[in-house]
C-alpha cells in the first residue's frame, strides 16, 4: 500500500542510539523497551525552524486550502479497510468493517469512522482466542490546514482514550506519521497527508475458551507489537483505496 522505513524518534528529533529501526520485520519474542526523549533548547529551536519552514511552505496562517490530494469520502469508505496484512498475521476476518458512528459531509469536512474484528486461535493453547479489534477514523478538511493540531496531538491519548507508552515518527508515510505504542495490547497509526488525517488503532484481547479459572492470557500470547509492520503496509493500502472510494 516499498520496504517500511525505519522508526525515527518522537516529534521529529534524531534518535541516534536510540533510533528504532526494522519496522519491515517481525521484531524478537519479548517486550521491546520504550525509550524517552530528553527535550531542551536545541529541541525547541529545531521545533521553531521547523514551524517557520511549515507556515513558508504550507501557508499555515493564510487562505490557502489544503490539498485533497484525491481522497473521497463516504459511507462507502469503510469497504476499503481490507486489512490484508493484518488478516494474514491474525487469522481470518470475523466480521466485514462497519460503521461506527455515521459519516460527516460537509463543505469543511468529510469523516468517517469504521470497525472490524479479525481473529485466530490462541497459538499453542486450544483454551484460548484472540481477537484484533481495529477502527479506522477518516477526515479530509478541505478549508483549513490539520497539520498543526495534527503535531500538537502526535503524542497524546489514543482513540482508546489512553496515553501512549511512546509517540514515534514513521517517515515516508503520508506528509507526517506517528505511531502510537498505548500499552502492550493496543497501539495506532496516525497518518496526514494535505488535509486528510487517516488513523488506524489497533486493540487485542484475548479470551478464555477452556474449563478453567483463565486468570491470564497463555505464556505464549503475542502482544500487537508483531503486528505493527502489518498496520504500516496495512495504512499504505487504505490511503491508496481511499482516493478511489
Amino acid at each position: 500500500m516499498i520496504t517500511e522505513p525505519e522508526l525515527v524518534g518522537e516529534s521529529g528529533a534524531e534518535r541516534g542510539a536510540d533510533e528504532v529501526g526494522g519496522y519491515d520485520r517481525k521484531p524478537a519474542s519479548g517486550r521491546r523497551r520504550g525509550h524517552g526523549l530528553l527535550w531542551g533548547a536545541a529541541g525547541a529551536l529545531v521545533a521553531s525552524a521547523v514551524w517557520a519552514s511549515a507556515v513558508f511552505a504550507y501557508g499555515i496562517g493564510g487562505d490557502r486550502k489544503p490539498e485533497t490530494h484525491g481522497y473521497q469520502l463516504g459511507e462507502r469508505s469503510c469497504s476499503a479497510l481490507r486489512l490484508t496484512a493484518l488478516t494474514a498475521s491474525v487469522g481470518k476476518r470475523e466480521e466485514p468493517p462497519s460503521l461506527s458512528s455515521g459519516t460527516i459531509g460537509h463543505p469543511a469536512l468529510d469523516s468517517v469512522t469504521c470497525s472490524t474484528s479479525l481473529g485466530s486461535s490462541g497459538g499453542s493453547s486450544k483454551e484460548w482466542s484472540s481477537q484484533l479489534h481495529v477502527w479506522m477514523v477518516a477526515e479530509l478538511h478541505k478549508e483549513t490546514d490539520p497539520r498543526p493540531e495534527f503535531e500538537a496531538r502526535g503524542g497524546v491519548a489514543s482513540l482508546l482514550g489512553n496515553e501512549p507508552e511512546r509517540s514515534e515518527l514513521v517517515p515516508g508515510l503520508g506528509d507526517l506519521a506517528y505511531l502510537l505504542v498505548v500499552d502492550e495490547y493496543d497501539a495506532e497509526l496516525r497518518v496526514l497527508e494535505g488535509g486528510a488525517v487517516i488513523t488506524l488503532s489497533i486493540s487485542l484481547n484475548w479470551d478464555y475458551t477452556g474449563s478453567g479459572d483463565g486468570d491470564a492470557p497463555p505464556p505464549d500470547a503475542p502482544g500487537v507489537e508483531q503486528y505493527h509492520p502489518d498496520l504500516i503496509s496495512d495504512m499504505r493500502d487504505l490511503m491508496k483505496r481511499l482516493k478511489k472510494a
